[in-house]
């Protein structure tokens, strides 16, 4: 396949092109140009349905043409794929807050650790079938080369990153380190400021510290993976969270928790620290961190608490540590991890919190199956994923190369979302004053649609970009977008007519994939078929037929 570049650096003018978490949650990346300068934002993995095929495929531009990376945050989904862009070519600075340039450290290591893990395994399986064998999609040396990249940055202070822009890291409020991150780009006498919000924490946090308020902008890219729903309140979400405990105790379950090991980790620690203090959770009952990688998380954690909520803060001028409960045993060995199959009553803590991988996948062979098991979920689950199929009421699934029946008792709580909700987002997209131009990313179509909806019926600008789209930036002027929508779109007046356009829409996607095999540059028809399924999906939504799915 033909690699499709971004426009030749030296272009003089200011640029803004979508490259991922558009259309979805995971993957998040965008190429931002000012005249000579060429900068990214974020450069994540994909996770969930096709993910191994994405994370491979061509960057859409020259890695070595890229001047800096900025960061907004550790988690994997927005930094993952950073030492393979090094190991395509990259060779500038990557900008990021102090403790996200200690927490991306851990998980490039343990990213480097899982894909050897799988890819020996998928080697030895191939060569069962003489297939060639499988290499990670980097190495141990360009997660080191990346570290050496990295530059830490002070929340507040503007720095330039790159000739004609400038960036100041604001506090996002979602994990420790994470930054909304205001962007100035100047060229030929024009300053255009782009704000990206990052993952946004919720307005009443319980472990960071609320997002700073940003007033001014000319365009904003904000995420809306909570975008069509709202979390239930702390106390609610801490009353569900001790329900599922008390029925765990009482009946002597074991309870397992596919747990994101950095900020949800440290949250589950926290709620059953309190727990105890409460008197709820007994002593003598165990609790698994098993997660040696989210062991290294929680002490940078705890190296940085002046940067948590003032809830942490208070509990560590009584003398406690927020992350440590009574009986918290660490599990270092995969012989330590496996000996927990043999016990019947405990709390289980394993990554990852999508069970994609890592060692939560291990502990639901061994446990799906049986009723008197609980599974609790604490985190958004991506399409694909293992965690996303159970969350979905699949009742068999293969896990871990066996087909097993789901009969353990399943929990979702979204309350302990490190995202903000509809309103979250609402709140503080409602803190700039001179009425911006939104891009709505980092979401599902339904949960990026509603939030379009919503900040429209506010009577500001916004739109939900698909990947591949390039957007002229310039001084509270509006959009260009290479992609064009009809003016005017009749109005249908009964059911027939609702059905004659379905039935046209089947008949030209089957015309379409008929002709596919002689399309020799699929490139420029892919992002109007996404733009197509965003439509339809949205459609789809308004029928009222189809339930949300709590995730």
């Amino acid at each position: 396949m033909k690699r499709k570049e971004a426009a030749p650096k030296g272009t003089n003018r200011m640029r803004l092109k979508v490259l991922g978490a558009a259309g979805e949650v995971t993957g998040s990346n965008y190429l931002i140009e000012c005249g000579k300068s060429r900068i990214l934002v974020d450069c994540g993995m994909y996770q969930g349905r096709g993910e191994d095929t994405k994370n491979r495929s061509e960057f859409d531009f020259v890695p070595s043409s890229i001047d800096a990376v900025l960061l907004t945050h550790a988690h994997i989904d927005h930094s993952g794929r950073v030492p393979l862009l090094v190991q395509r070519g990259f060779k500038g600075k990557i900008w990021a807050t102090l403790p996200t340039v200690e927490l991306v450290n851990v998980l490039w290591q343990d990213s480097v650790r899982l894909m050897k893990e799988e890819a020996e395994w998928k080697t030895r399986k191939n060569a069962r079938k003489g297939l060639p064998p499988v290499e990670p999609l980097y190495t141990q040396e360009y997660a080191e080369r990346a570290s050496q990249l990295l530059s830490p940055a002070t929340y507040d202070d503007k720095i330039e990153v790159a000739p004609h822009i400038s960036v100041r890291f604001r506090d996002a409020g979602h994990i420790l380190g994470s930054a909304i991150l205001e962007i100035w780009l100047q060229e030929d006498g024009d300053e255009v400021k782009i704000v990206f919000s990052g993952d946004l924490g919720p307005q009443e946090t319980v472990m960071e510290r609320n997002p700073a308020i940003i007033s001014r902008a000319d365009y904003v890219v904000i995420e809306s993976t909570y975008g069509d729903r709202l979390h239930r309140s702390n106390d609610e979400t801490r009353a569900e969270f001790r329900s599922v405990i008390k029925e765990a105790l009482r009946s002597r379950a074991k309870v397992m928790i596919p747990t994101f090991v950095v900020d949800r980790a440290q949250r589950i620690l926290f709620e059953l620290m309190l727990l105890q203090k409460e008197g709820i959770l007994r002593d003598g009952v165990p609790i698994f961190f098993d997660s040696p990688m989210g062991v290294k998380a929680t002490e940078i954690y705890n190296h940085h608490l002046s940067l948590l909520s003032r809830e942490i803060q208070g509990h560590v001028k009584e003398g406690d540590d927020p992350f440590s409960p009574k009986h918290l045993q660490y599990v270092e060995s995969v012989e330590d991890s496996r000996q927990i199959n043999d016990i019947k009553h405990a709390i289980v803590m394993a990554g990852s919190g999508m069970c994609n991988g890592g060692r939560i996948v291990h502990h639901l062979k061994h446990g799906i199956w049986d009723p008197h098991n609980q599974v609790v979920f604490v985190g958004y689950q991506a399409r694909g994923t293992i965690g996303r199929r159970l969350v979905d009421g699949e009742k068999t699934l293969r896990i871990a190369g066996e087909e097993l029946n789901v009969k353990a008792k399943l929990h979702t709580i979204n309350g302990f979302s490190a995202h903000g909700d509809k309103n979250d987002l609402l709140a503080w997209a409602g803190n700039f004053e001179n009425r911006p131009v939104f891009f709505i990313t980092h979401g599902e179509p339904k949960s990026s649609m509603a939030l379009v909806g919503a900040l429209k019926e506010r009577g500001l600008q916004a739109m939900a970009p698909v990947v591949g789209e390039e957007f002229e930036l310039t001084p509270l002027k509006g959009i260009e977008t290479s992609i064009s929508i009809p003016a005017a779109v009749p109005r249908i007046k009964s059911l027939d007519q609702m059905n004659d356009l379905l039935t046209d829409i089947v008949e030209l996607a089957a015309s379409i994939r008929a002709k596919s095999e002689e399309v020799k540059e699929p490139e420029p028809l892919l992002p109007l078929l996404q733009s197509t399924i965003v439509l339809l999906e949205t459609a789809e939504q308004k029928t009222g037929i189809f339930e949300e799915k709590e995730v």
